[in-house]
């Protein structure tokens, strides 16, 4: 029992600490590479986040338990939401742009919706899954255009015109970019050792993340099996809760170090991230089988979460104290209704 504390202390440690440092430099190739703050919450950190839940997905898939995978992805989406923004509201002043909400926070709504429209047959195929992995895809280059675009329409028009074919090209091809950042002499900048610095601190800060994530869960698991916690509540609450941890330290840290726009575009990029990567690639490897309290109950809950949030950052693109606090009742009131056997 004291080694299974020790371990728990050590990775509640790796994992603050590595989202302090995971963090700091983002911000720092934000400016680096002159991309917004919000823009690197929405890709680089909500992908090294959403880590975990994608490790735990695959090694769920490869064991052919796809009731843990629905339940991870649909619970860590509940938990971004209600638990993760609504404290950092709760605590921080968090104030976002309008990008947010009118492209960013539709795309996310979008997924969410895509993905109950999946399930309604009980099963999310292969097919589908290559479908979640290709908007996916195709959203990260659509975040990394070089003439910003702020609304869901211009993301429809990217999708439907085929425009991210020329998002490839000019990617595969790129003498032209080339030849512009030496114009303005950034080339040595882009490729010296500052940005690689940086990338290597990402890089360790990830992996401590990640490294902490996994066993604060292993842990945790211990303990609820310990004191007689039933599995099916371990899978659905605790697992979903634990991968959701490193969204929860590195959007505080965002928010602390007034980088709001990081901790919001985290939740609502790991959202995303969660559906269409973590969902795609493991419904790739095994169909995902639903069950029908995942449509009835928890699928329907997780919309609402995505609802409430679309509504607070639409009031006045940020998400107050009060509502931050509503988000974390909806939060607790999911986890007392899985507690008492509503949802099942």
């Amino acid at each position: 029992m004291i080694v299974e504390i020790i371990l728990f202390i050590v990775a509640l440690v790796l994992l603050v600490k590595g989202s302090e440092y995971l963090i700091k430099a983002a911000a720092a190739i934000a400016k680096i590479l002159r991309v917004s703050d919000f823009i690197i919450g929405l890709s680089l950190v909500a992908l090294g986040t959403s880590i975990p839940e994608l490790a735990s997905s695959v090694a769920a898939a490869l064991l052919k338990d796809s009731g843990l995978i629905v339940g991870n992805i649909v619970g860590s989406n509940i938990a971004n939401i209600g638990l993760i923004a609504g404290i950092v509201a709760s605590i921080y002043y968090v104030k976002t742009k309008p990008t947010m909400l009118k492209r960013d926070g539709y795309i996310m709504m979008f997924a969410s919706v895509l993905f109950f429209l999946f399930a309604l047959d009980f099963i999310v195929s292969r097919t589908e899954g290559i479908v979640f992995i290709f908007f996916y895809i195709i959203y990260m280059m659509f975040l990394f255009e070089e003439e910003p675009k702020d609304h869901i329409r211009q993301f429809i028009k990217y999708f439907f015109k085929f425009q991210y074919l020329a998002t490839i090209k000019s990617r595969v091809f790129y003498y032209n970019h080339k030849k512009k950042f030496k114009q303005k002499g950034k080339v040595k900048k882009l490729i010296g050792m500052e940005l690689l610095r940086e990338l290597g601190i990402v890089l360790l800060g990830g992996a401590a993340v990640v490294i902490g994530a996994h066993y604060l869960v292993k842990e945790a698991v211990f303990f609820a099996y310990y004191f007689n916690v039933p599995s099916n509540i371990i899978g659905l609450s605790l697992i979903a809760l634990g991968t959701s941890l490193p969204e929860l330290m590195v959007s505080l840290t965002a928010a602390r170090k007034g980088f709001g726009d990081i901790a919001v575009g985290n939740v609502i990029g790991s959202n995303i991230a969660n559906i269409f990567l973590v969902g795609g690639v493991a419904a790739v490897i095994l169909p995902l089988e639903i069950i029908k309290s995942t449509i009835y109950y928890t699928l329907p809950f997780m919309l609402l979460m995505s609802v409430l949030l679309l509504i607070s950052l639409g009031t006045g693109l940020r998400i107050k104290k009060w509502e931050g606090m509503v988000l974390l009742f909806f939060y607790i009131l999911f986890i007392v209704l899985l507690l008492t056997g509503v949802l099942f």
